[in-house]
């Protein structure tokens, strides 16, 4: 693993902010603009106004959500709204959520890592990244000169060892406690005993850390890293190696965790072919078996059950908007075979993910639609009906008068896919993985200064 460290993190002072379930907030990257306004009108310190501020009128190069966003956090700051941890430490944060009637709870810590550009060391990413998104955090964390919210790593400890020693560490103290919109209980306790962090650390070793959100954060912390450096190149400077841009906040997990579970993120597809049933089984029964499942939106629940149990990445239930009709596709060795000559380069277990066979297989060549237009990502059942139906567009939603031509219901990538693939040095098609619950943003701040 490389090298983690502990930091004195800016965190709020319940005695001015009250309740500290008032100002965290998800991930900036699943804020929409209802949630936005909700954080905003929640309390005046929300964390919203750092990790995604408003854009207003008249905003130019000078005056724009990213100064806005730092003027928030220096005053923030001076006002004691948000203090500094008065000794180095690392943060136990536990997550308790219930899902599909199971409660979880999914433990792990906060702490400085050390960066490495991807390629060049032992941090892995599974995702592909795209330039917009690294511009804008790269200009918001030039503003702040903080990490604001931390990245989410996963690390191999089947004995979970560190952990259990950062447990055993907290064992009957009261942690600080916030529960998010979605109702999901937020636990952090911060740990500055030198001997534990040392203890923790030295049980890590040599582990490989595989990012599970937050890709572009990762990148954005290494290009923030190199812009420092010029600048101190610049005036005859070096950057020291203990220099707090040469780390980044992260969230670490245990893979074999028994809370980090992942969920599946269904594809709702506009601008390929509108195709009715048969269709569909016409086009694409060459590379795959192809069985009528019913007709309505209503029985997505009830066809990701029977691929939910299937257990298999090849097969994908697709909806086909047309006839309003269901079809249960299974990959037959002609697709399988197929696949390996649209992506030669790719491994076996990056061409057997069923994110890899319904985009580059089914939808870029069967369908011929590649380039299509960005596809709703929904995860909830009840949010992929609603989008059939019309009612909601996912996240990537649709222009405005457009409809969905094709539904997929698709198995998410496993954990242990992202090992493998991510060991390969390859990268998944997009949203291949949705970790649950988000990570909050708020419950401590990484000083970059």
């Amino acid at each position: 693993m490389p090298a983690i460290s502990a930091f004195p993190g800016l965190r709020y002072d319940l005695g001015h902010i009250g309740n500290l379930s008032d100002v965290v907030a998800p991930p900036y990257d699943v804020i929409d603009r209802t949630l936005q306004d909700e954080l905003y009108q929640r309390h005046p310190a929300n964390v919203v106004r750092l990790i995604l501020n408003r854009e207003e009128p008249g905003d130019d190069d000078l005056s724009n959500r990213y100064s806005r966003a730092a003027r928030f956090l220096t005053n923030w700051r001076r006002e004691g709204v948000l203090s500094r941890e008065p000794d180095p430490a690392i943060y136990v944060y536990h997550q308790v959520f219930t899902d599909d009637g199971i409660e979880y709870t999914r433990r792990g810590f906060m702490a400085r890592c050390h960066l490495e550009r991807f390629g060049e060391g032992n941090v892995y990413p599974h995702e592909e990244t795209m330039s917009g998104p690294k511009a804008d955090r790269l200009k918001l964390t030039t503003a702040c000169r903080a990490n604001l919210s931390q990245i989410f790593g996963l690390y191999p400890d089947e004995e979970s060892a560190a952990q259990a020693v950062l447990e055993e560490a907290t064992a009957g103290q009261l942690p600080l406690e916030a529960t998010d919109h979605l109702g999901v209980v937020h636990r952090v306790w911060p740990v500055t005993n030198v001997d534990v962090i040392g203890k923790a650390s030295a049980l890590l070793g040599p582990k490989p850390v595989f990012i599970a959100d937050g890709h572009h954060r990762y990148e954005t912390a290494c290009n923030y890293r190199d812009q420092v450096a010029a600048e101190l190149e610049a005036k005859g400077e070096t950057l020291d190696a203990a220099h707090p841009a040469n780390f980044v906040l992260m969230m670490f997990v245990g893979m074999s965790d028994p809370g980090m579970i992942v969920l599946p993120t269904h594809r709702l597809f506009r601008g390929v072919p509108a195709l009715d049933a048969d269709e569909l089984a016409e086009k694409i029964g060459g590379c795959f078996t192809t069985k009528m499942a019913g007709e309505g939106s209503d029985l997505a629940q009830s066809i990701w059950d029977q691929i939910a149990v299937e257990d298999n990445q090849g097969t994908l239930g697709l909806y086909t908007a047309k006839d309003q009709r269901w079809t249960l596709a299974r990959i037959k060795p002609e697709g399988h075979e197929r696949l390996k000559t649209l992506a030669p380069d790719q491994s076996d277990d990056w061409r057997g993910l069923g994110v890899s066979i319904l985009h580059r297989l089914l939808i870029d060549d069967l369908l011929d639609s590649a380039g299509h237009p960005k596809p709703g990502y929904v995860r909830l059942i009840d949010d992929f009906v609603g989008g059939l139906e019309g009612r909601a567009g996912g996240e990537g939603g649709r222009e405005e008068g457009e409809a969905y031509q094709l539904g997929a219901v698709v198995m998410p990538a496993t954990l242990e896919h992202i090992r493998q693939i991510s060991g390969h040095g390859e990268r998944m098609p997009a949203k291949s993985t949705y970790f649950y619950p988000k990570l909050l943003s708020g419950l401590v701040i990484n000083p970059l200064e």
